[in-house]
């Protein structure tokens, strides 16, 4: 009988124990979100770079083309390991800490279509004539920076003041 009662008062202990461990501790969590975004807002603003100097030393519609195409399926690539990284990250134990982590991937997988979309148009434009593909390519981007604009997320603003607060303290998020 004894052993029973241990045994249930175990079980208890050990039930109420996995019920606290639901989510992540919300430092460790912006941390990982942090650590997931930094190599990708490095990146993505190293190829906006290389695409402002490539659209500016280019010299044929085809090279442009071949150039824009690839940086553009290099954001494309680092906004997924990014979304990979930050949904790796698990759920942050705040109140809606489901909802907040499914933003953030959201917000990653909509930047990495809006760079998917943008070479897509890009790669499917003819180069036969260099007024027409360059006004093809200027509206792409457009459409590019209007779609990544909307994707966008606020670590500072999502969420509740305990994550909140957990993005301003994490040296990983400054």
């Amino acid at each position: 009988m004894r052993v029973v009662r241990l045994l249930a008062a175990t079980l208890v202990v050990l039930a109420i124990g996995a019920c606290g461990q639901d989510g992540v501790e919300p430092k460790r969590w912006a941390k990982q979100v942090c650590v997931a975004l930094s190599p990708w807002r490095a990146e993505i603003a190293d190829l906006t770079a290389k695409a402002q100097q490539q659209l500016q030393a280019a010299t044929t519609p085809s090279q442009t083309k071949t150039n824009i195409v690839d940086l553009l399926s290099g954001a494309e690539a680092s906004s997924e390991r990014a979304r990979a990284g930050v949904n790796g990250a698990g759920v942050p134990r705040v109140d809606g800490g489901q909802k907040v982590a499914e933003q953030f991937t959201a917000s990653l997988a909509k930047a990495r279509d809006a760079y998917g979309n943008a070479k897509r148009t890009v790669s499917g434009l003819p180069t036969d004539s260099a007024k027409t593909f360059y006004g093809e390519v200027g509206k792409a981007f457009v459409t590019l920076k209007d779609d990544y604009e909307r994707s966008a997320i606020d670590p500072a603003h999502v969420g509740p003041a305990d994550l909140q607060k957990a993005f301003d303290e994490v040296p990983e998020c400054k």
